[in-house]
């Protein structure tokens, strides 16, 4: 079977550019997951997890100290190898296929509906078990390139992305995301020179980023733009070293259309001696928001009242609260959700298709004066809010 996917790998050309993308550290995670290796953002939190032989748990992290302010346990699942997290509107997907030597014959993806998640700190998954379709050798008896660390959900299927070992590349696996068993068909393939761990797709931007170290630790990202119903990458590929030194890079995940996190695992070697501490970067980009109109515009300076705007927007903070509740009464098309500071600078925006309630938590945020918004078809409406 070959997809609109085929089209990245037979025509990819990847060009290096001199420069580096500017990446900030911003904070050292916690030793509880000092193994991460997947990463997400969903309901205004980074989620993480552990990579083989750790329990299975997803942890949440505040975006301020990068605390972790809950665990989740999957009751019904094992942490094999879990390497990478992806999402989609309903559904949060672990990657249980970590697979160094080549020899497992028991990869899957487990699949964890999103209001379990928010419902409960102990969730049942569902399982979708794999094979690569082309793999014969399972004898697992050196690093291979049956490995893989990186994923993602992208309409009806995952795109799963290979890190090889020996050919210091990578392959890319389509399969669907329903429970079952499947065999994963290659859809194309090429070298990246190094070592592929996280990758994630920007809905919001339309902008695909893979990430990964060589084998002298030094990471770097992939990124390609505008990709269509085709989804083929082009020359405009662009292969960008991170200014952060040596790191071990294990995941990737973006908050809107301009702001990325990384993390990287804690990593140790005796000859020569050095020891990295596991810890978490950002980086922002330039984009557009697909289908909107200056995105990063600011609301008006004299934003309408409650009353002045029929009521569409009504804002309520209880006393003593920091949690935001609000009434949207609109009949047209929501984009998306957004918190201004009195700067005009967007410090929170949510995809329409992320959001899951009509509360926002504000535990994280200073007391001030902010912009609460919404961007509709062809318009959008914002109103002030103070937190105490």
């Amino acid at each position: 079977m070959i997809t609109r996917i085929t089209c990245i790998f037979l025509f990819l050309i990847v060009n290096p550019l001199l420069g580096q993308a500017d990446v900030a550290n911003i904070g050292v995670l916690p030793g509880a997951i000092s193994e991460t290796s997947g990463l997400i953002f969903f309901n205004d939190k980074l989620i993480t997890h552990n990579d083989s032989g750790n329990s299975a748990f997803l942890y949440e992290l505040d975006t301020v100290n990068f605390n972790i302010s809950r665990t989740v346990t999957v009751v019904n699942a094992d942490n094999a190898d879990w390497e990478d997290l992806t999402q989609d509107e309903d559904y949060i997907y672990i990657g249980d296929f970590g697979n160094n030597l080549g020899g497992r014959e028991d990869l899957a993806i487990y699949r964890i509906a999103k209001s379990d998640y928010i419902a409960s700190d102990t969730v049942m998954a569902d399982r979708i078990d794999f094979s690569y379709e082309d793999q014969i050798d399972f004898d697992g008896n050196e690093l291979s390139d049956w490995d893989a660390e990186a994923f993602i959900a992208l309409e009806n299927e995952f795109i799963i992305f290979t890190k090889q070992w020996q050919s210091n590349g990578t392959n890319a696996y389509s399969l669907p995301k329903t429970p079952g068993t499947y065999q994963a068909v290659n859809v194309g393939g090429y070298i990246s020179d190094g070592l592929i761990t996280g990758a994630t797709y920007n809905v919001l931007s339309g902008v695909l980023f893979l990430v990964g170290y060589s084998q002298q630790l030094q990471p770097f990202l992939i990124r390609q733009d505008e990709l269509t119903d085709e989804f083929s990458f082009s020359s405009t590929a662009e292969k960008i070293p991170l200014s952060v030194g040596f790191a071990q890079i294990e995941s990737i995940a973006y908050s809107d259309e301009n702001t990325y996190y990384l993390t990287s695992e804690r990593f140790t070697n005796d000859n020569p001696p050095i020891t990295l501490d596991a810890g978490i970067f950002s980086f922002n980009t330039n984009d557009d928001v697909i289908g909107e109109e200056n995105p990063e515009e600011p609301p008006p300076v004299d934003p309408p009242v409650n009353g002045e705007d029929g009521e569409e927007l009504i804002i309520f903070i209880a006393p003593n609260s920091k949690e935001l509740q609000y009434s949207l009464n609109v009949d047209v098309e929501l984009f998306g959700r957004a918190i201004f500071d009195v700067t005009g600078r967007r410090i929170h925006h949510t995809h329409a298709n992320d959001i899951v309630s009509n509360t926002i938590d504000l535990s994280i945020f200073r007391s001030a004066v902010y912009y609460l918004t919404f961007y509709l078809q062809g318009r959008t409406i914002a109103k002030p809010f103070i937190l105490k």
